[in-house]
């Protein structure tokens, strides 16, 4: 199967939504669209599995996801502090498994192979700019939100549109404007560009060499895969936290 740079996925059919007479018809359902359900199903599943009947004295399985939870919050809070990392948890920690459920469902059999109408059924949605650029701007969505909660509207204006030393500190919230969108760019592009590459190297080497040599490249895509996952969670927690702080001009 010959790999191309394609942003737009393939499009397996269309469905329209009625709901309290506001309708939307003929929306699309993509190839990613319908592997990003298949994570979340998988996610929901594993989370009702985890949390069904937790004892007091836990179990392998209930021991095993603890581990996970625990070691993700302290993550948070030697980041963020005890009371941000209430709040940003369940965020980033959602970010991180729904980016690793995804880039691991990619190594799945099937994916790239299993077509519908001549077109493949499954692909990796994160090899799908739409997808990595929708995450990207709900992370940069929720850090200015927070940034709002825990600094109020007033000082977060201030962070762009200051008219102290005029026209520095302007300038200075200009350049805050530009790191802004180049934050999206960069948390897109990246998880974009890695899991597709690593789509075009297996899809290659898989072409050639049938059995046994394409086993590293498998092993080496698991790991690129949780690492794409914990950066992206890192980076929006970083955003979050540094966005969320007073300037040390303004606490005095």
């Amino acid at each position: 199967m010959e790999h191309a740079i394609v942003l737009k996925p393939e499009i397996l059919g269309f469905y329209n939504i009625n709901v309290a007479g506001f309708a939307l018809k003929n929306l699309p359902i993509t190839n990613t669209l319908l592997v990003s359900w298949l994570a979340m199903i998988i996610l929901i599943i594993i989370s009702l599995v985890a949390t069904w009947k937790l004892k007091a004295v836990p179990s392998k399985l209930q021991n095993f996801f603890e581990m996970i939870i625990e070691f993700g919050y302290q993550t948070v809070e030697d980041l963020s502090g005890s009371k941000k990392a209430k709040v940003f948890f369940p965020i980033v920690m959602t970010f991180f498994l729904f980016i690793l459920t995804a880039n691991w469902m990619g190594l799945l059999p099937g994916f790239g192979t299993l077509t519908l109408s001549q077109k493949p059924l499954l692909r990796s949605i994160n090899s799908d700019l739409n997808m990595t650029l929708a995450l990207a701007l709900v992370s940069a969505a929720l850090t200015h939100i927070f940034a709002i909660k825990y600094l109020g509207l007033g000082n977060y204006l201030k962070r762009w549109f200051s008219l102290q030393l005029f026209p520095v500190f302007l300038f200075v919230g200009f350049l805050e404007i530009i790191s802004e969108i180049t934050k999206v760019i960069s948390l897109s592009f990246r998880l974009f560009g890695n899991i597709f590459a690593g789509e075009v190297v297996l899809s290659t080497v898989s072409s050639i060499f049938a059995f046994v040599v394409p086993l590293p490249f498998y092993f080496l895509e698991i790991i690129v895969g949780f690492v794409q996952a914990a950066v992206f969670m890192m980076l929006t927690l970083v955003f979050m936290v540094i966005l969320s702080e007073k300037h040390a001009a303004e606490e005095h």
